[in-house]
């Protein structure tokens, strides 16, 4: 089920996208980001549209999925 970034509150939101870019597997390249860096560019790619908040209900967990992901 895809949520609306916007219907979140920024508490919410933020809590959402940090525990996303804390997970292991989420590399960046050659260059360190700091936790803030990281949570900024997911909240842009958020409003671009690029990529979207999945929730299963059954698991009761979240993922950021891409545009081709979500349309599965």
């Amino acid at each position: 089920m895809l949520i609306p970034h916007a219907s979140l509150s920024p508490d919410s939101l933020r809590g959402v996208v940090e525990e996303y870019v804390s997970r292991e597997g989420t590399e960046y390249g050659d260059r360190e980001y700091t936790m803030d860096e990281k949570v900024r560019h997911v909240l842009q790619q958020l409003e671009r549209g690029e990529i979207f908040i999945d929730y299963d209900p059954d698991s009761s967990t979240c993922n950021l999925v891409t545009r081709e992901q979500a349309d599965r």
